[in-house]
């Protein structure tokens, strides 16, 4: 069998002689896309057990079987860390979960603000994004992407995780964050930043932490970049 080169997520068990059954678009994607043949190599990952390498046992312009040969890697889950962000422009949005999805969190949060300019996101769409992202940067965990909450309704959820959100109004230099293990949170604002109540919201919470992202003011996107790369330095797996 030669080097498998094609990753794929499968919503289906996965372990020594399992057959797995191939939706329409995943048949086009592997036969009439990539051209793959009987007994082609094939990675497999399903957020649960880990990846496994399989073959191409019926192949179908509408659908198709692989069979799971043997197991790669196991599942690595990364650290208990969501990601809540305030949603903007659609291709800049797909940007952040993608990104989310290959820096390592567990749940991306859409969290609506009193600044949030976009009215709603499609869940569905952004959870694609996740998937694909976790695919091509050879991740066997897929984070959840949640619905879109209000921000005071997902701070109240938290129970006791500790929060970093990132705050324009703090002033520059690096990110001061105490050495606390245990679930956390990295909150993005919208692109005109947080409300005075939200603000004020926050500061009142003994376990949300103000950062500032260095001297420049971000774009929204890059600043998501930016607050994982920090916390996955300090208190991650990195």
């Amino acid at each position: 069998m030669s080097e498998a080169k094609i990753r794929l997520y499968v919503e289906h068990p996965l372990g020594q002689g399992q057959s797995v059954v191939l939706s329409r678009d995943q048949a086009h994607y592997l036969f009439g896309v990539m051209r793959l043949a009987l007994g082609a190599p094939v990675l497999l990952f399903n957020g649960v057990d880990g990846e496994w390498l399989a073959e191409v046992a019926e192949a179908g312009k509408r659908g198709g079987v692989l069979a799971c040969v043997a197991a790669r890697r196991p599942l690595v889950i990364p650290p208990d860390l969501w990601l809540m962000f305030a949603p903007i422009k659609k291709a800049r949005t797909d940007f952040i979960v993608e990104k989310a999805a290959e820096m390592g969190v567990r749940r991306i949060v859409p969290v609506q603000t009193e600044f949030t300019n976009a009215g709603r996101v499609q869940r569905d769409r952004l959870q694609a994004h996740a998937v694909e992202a976790a695919e091509q940067c050879g991740g066997t965990f897929v984070p959840e992407v949640a619905e879109m909450v209000r921000l005071d309704r997902a701070l109240a959820d938290l129970g006791d995780r500790q929060v970093m959100f990132c705050d324009e109004a703090e002033v520059g230099g690096a990110p001061a964050l105490p050495d606390v293990a245990g679930p956390w949170a990295v909150l993005i604002g919208p692109e005109g930043g947080f409300s005075d109540k939200e603000r004020a919201r926050l500061q009142s919470l003994d376990q949300a932490h103000a950062v500032a992202l260095g001297p420049r003011i971000l774009r929204a996107d890059t600043a998501a970049v930016a607050a994982l790369t920090v916390w996955q330095q300090r208190l991650g797996d990195w």
